[in-house]
């Protein structure tokens, strides 16, 4: 296992706006994710999480037809929807961070993440937890290859 060189973000925000990096980023280049950035930040009100959990469905209808923005309404749903997970988790004692090291392992935790959170799978759950600095196994040994199947998240060296 080793520790991505991301940094733990300071605040739920952080976490939010890390996850829902890897949610718009998975099914399309980062190139396209990261030209948008700025403009999805603004449109998520800077991924303050009550803000984005309080979102309604106008508010939806509203992100899928702005241009700054992924406009894939199932994304930007469970983006909403994730972050009214994450004010949840983040009531327990520890928080979202204890929350996410209460898993055990790295198998658990993505499984974990998988079951409470919308659009995140395999891949996108690596990219997440390697972005908020939680130890992950190298790429290969979660037996994925450069070539097929999976893009390697943007950040990881190849061999870490």
């Amino acid at each position: 296992m080793q520790n991505w060189h991301g940094s733990r973000p300071s605040s739920l925000a952080g976490y939010l706006e890390a996850m829902t990096r890897a949610i718009f980023t998975a099914g399309i280049s980062w190139k396209v994710v990261e030209a948008k950035w700025d403009g999805i930040k603004e449109a998520f009100a800077g991924f303050d999480v009550e803000t984005v959990a309080a979102m309604t469905p106008a508010d939806v209808d509203r992100l899928a037809s702005d241009p700054r923005v992924i406009r894939n309404r199932r994304k930007i749903e469970a983006i909403i929807d994730n972050a009214a997970k994450m004010l949840e988790l983040d009531k327990a004692p520890g928080g979202f961070a204890g929350y996410l090291r209460s898993g055990g392992n790295y198998k658990e935790t993505v499984a974990d993440l998988k079951h409470d959170f919308g659009f995140l799978g395999d891949s996108t759950a690596y990219f997440f937890l390697a972005m908020v600095a939680e130890p992950v196994p190298s790429w290969e040994e979660c037996g994925w290859t450069h070539s097929g199947g999976h893009e390697r998240p943007r950040g990881t060296a190849r061999g870490d």
